[in-house]
């Protein structure tokens, strides 16, 4: 089977350069918003580079509860942990309308034959994947839930100019609850007490203000 078709330069030309040239390689595609991309524990050799959109990784169990391991957005590459020819550790769906471009595993050694630099961006991205896996076991294991809403909303808030801070993705209680490992409904009642409290302000644009430091515990 021939190589796929290489893709326009100017559509990629965002990318930092090695991954540029390997989305080069790929075949385009555009994926609807809900669109599953990988199912966890399927056997599969593609890589999916971002080009546009989000795309949400994580894990279901019983009674329909999740855990949401990331979200990634352009520049963003996921499908390495299956490499090695093993299950796909996790799925994978899109937040939006996303494009991707996907490469194989034939075109992946290919390349890194042409470019050994690119293998060690690869292993640097499973190393901080691991790493960050790793941290979300010890926040599970050694936080309570509301230390992990705490630690949420820490990472997700950002410094406004009047001293206070604020958070811009508009999260639902469903998708907060996905992130943390616990009900949609233990994170509304923390969300409302934390209300009450005057900790978090909801503000006409669906951000959240911050108006001071959140408690260590509550």
């Amino acid at each position: 089977m021939p190589p796929p078709a290489p893709v326009a330069v100017s559509a990629l030309a965002f990318l930092p350069e090695m991954l540029r040239a390997l989305a080069e390689r790929g075949e385009i595609r555009h994926y609807r918003k809900g669109t599953l991309l990988i199912q966890e524990g399927d056997h599969g050799d593609t890589l999916f580079i971002i080009l546009s959109g989000r795309l949400r990784v994580f894990s279901a169990g019983e009674r329909d509860r999740e855990i949401t391991y990331g979200v990634y957005g352009p520049a963003e590459y996921l499908g390495e942990m299956s490499l090695d020819g093993g299950p796909r550790s996790a799925s994978v769906e899109t937040l939006e309308s996303s494009t991707c471009a996907v490469v194989t595993r034939r075109t992946l050694e290919s390349y890194i034959a042409e470019c050994p630099a690119f293998a060690f961006e690869l292993l640097s991205k499973v190393i901080r994947r691991a790493r960050s896996a790793t941290l979300s076991a010890r926040q599970l294991a050694l936080n309570d839930v509301y230390g992990r809403l705490k630690l949420l909303l820490d990472a997700m808030a950002s410094e406004q100019p009047d001293g206070t801070r604020a958070v811009a993705d508009r999260l639902t209680h469903q998708q907060m609850a996905h992130r943390m490992g616990c009900s949609r409904e233990m994170v509304s009642r923390l969300m409302k007490d934390l209300e009450r409290g005057g900790w978090i302000v909801p503000l006409d644009d669906g951000q959240l203000q911050l108006p001071r430091p959140l408690p260590a515990r509550w």
